[in-house]
């Protein structure tokens, strides 16, 4: 049985992660999605798009590699994989791993499963899959489990000084 979401309006005077922050000073449009986070479901990203009632297409995980020695981010659809040697090649590099949990939590300020591209303690190279134009928005992490922010891929691109390139797997 899917979780009921909570919807709201991120508000200027309302604390948040550093990923609404980010969002609120910014003054772009944008939607804040709230669920019960599911400790025991195999996915995050899935459980997010399940929660939400949101096409899995539409919901996009940030993951975190080691691009020939820096970490780099990589934003995809929850229904498919980070393809390494296509975001090495996005940023000029030649080989790409996953980067360490613990150091990808380290750098970011976020937990593993509630990494978000946006307000990272130390902002990252990004690069967002380029499905996310077909979208007029898509849903990325706010900060934390259960919790996604919506907002137009342009916005996201902008805010990010991400590279738009063909990085996932379906």
């Amino acid at each position: 049985m899917a979780k009921k979401p909570k919807k709201q309006q991120e508000s200027g005077g309302r604390a948040g992660t550093p990923a609404t922050v980010a969002l609120t000073a910014a003054g772009v449009d944008f939607t804040v999605h709230s669920y019960d986070h599911d400790p025991s479901h195999p996915s995050y990203g899935e459980e997010a798009a399940e929660a939400m009632g949101v096409s899995p297409d539409r919901v996009f995980k940030t993951l975190v590699a080691d691009v020939d020695g820096s970490l780099v981010v990589g934003v995809v659809p929850v229904a498919g994989s980070l393809d390494l040697k296509a975001l090495a090649a996005a940023v000029g590099g030649k080989r790409a791993a996953m980067a360490d949990p613990t150091l990808a939590e380290r750098t970011t300020g976020y937990v593993r499963g509630g990494i978000s591209p946006l307000g990272q303690r130390k902002r990252l190279r990004t690069v967002l899959d380029d499905s996310a134009g077909a979208h007029a928005t898509i849903c990325v992490s706010a900060g934390r489990r259960g919790l996604e922010v919506e907002l137009s891929p342009t916005d996201l691109t902008t805010l990010t000084n991400a590279v738009l390139a063909p990085i996932g797997r379906g």
